[in-house]
């Protein structure tokens, strides 16, 4: 079997250190296959060993430049240490070095997001969700984002299609109580963050808002 499909096998199976086992063999089969290094560095940035996965990364693009999937690792060390102007720079290059995966859109608008660029983070998460419309957290965030920036009837819309993969979803059902309210649709509005408080029952947005609807009536 292929060293490096092993190591991912192992990965899945939350075995460690039997995966950078096969990927360090894959690595001396193969030398200058970039493949392997980029598994290694994965292997070392989930257990935490950031500084050396960001070697290994940076050996697989000095191998081939057009590593993108190396690019987009790099981008996660960058996000997960909130340098979010630097993850976006390694999503975007993933992007461009031919990374079109459901992943990597949604990373790239994550980022802009978190540099408080909603508008132009849209598009990226749109086409992350169109490419894999049963990621639960794509729904989410789409919804989010497009909550931010008023379009509430589409931001319904994947607040809906969120619960009806993930029922247990309370963030989602708060969402959608939220845009029921601005939709002036109280009786849905109602539904909703009650739904999300018999989800989590201490979930302190929804119970704020369901303190003021009471007050309002």
């Amino acid at each position: 079997m292929d060293k490096n499909l092993l190591g991912v096998q192992y990965m899945q199976d939350g075995n460690m250190e039997e995966a950078a086992k096969a990927f360090n063999d894959a690595i001396t089969e193969n030398p200058k296959d970039p493949v392997g290094y980029i598994n290694f560095g994965n292997v070392l940035a989930a257990v935490g060993d950031e500084e050396k996965a960001l070697k290994f990364y940076e050996k697989a693009i000095a191998i081939d430049q057009d590593a993108a999937a190396a690019y987009y690792s790099i981008g996660n060390l960058h996000y997960n240490g909130e340098r979010f102007e630097q993850a976006k720079n390694m999503f975007e290059m993933a992007m461009k070095k031919g990374l079109e995966t459901s992943d990597n859109f949604f990373m790239l608008g994550m980022s802009l997001i978190q540099l408080e660029k909603g508008r132009f983070a849209l598009p990226y998460l749109q086409r992350s969700v169109e490419l894999n419309q049963n990621d639960v957290e794509a729904l989410f965030q789409y919804g989010l984002c497009l909550a931010q920036l008023e379009l509430v009837d589409e931001a319904i819309a994947q607040f809906s299609k969120c619960i009806e993969i993930a029922s247990d979803h309370a963030d989602a059902y708060y969402n959608l109580g939220v845009a029921y309210i601005l939709k002036e649709d109280s009786a849905k509005a109602s539904e909703m963050i009650n739904k999300a408080l018999e989800l989590q029952p201490d979930h302190e947005l929804a119970n704020t808002v369901k303190n003021l609807m009471e007050l309002g009536k």
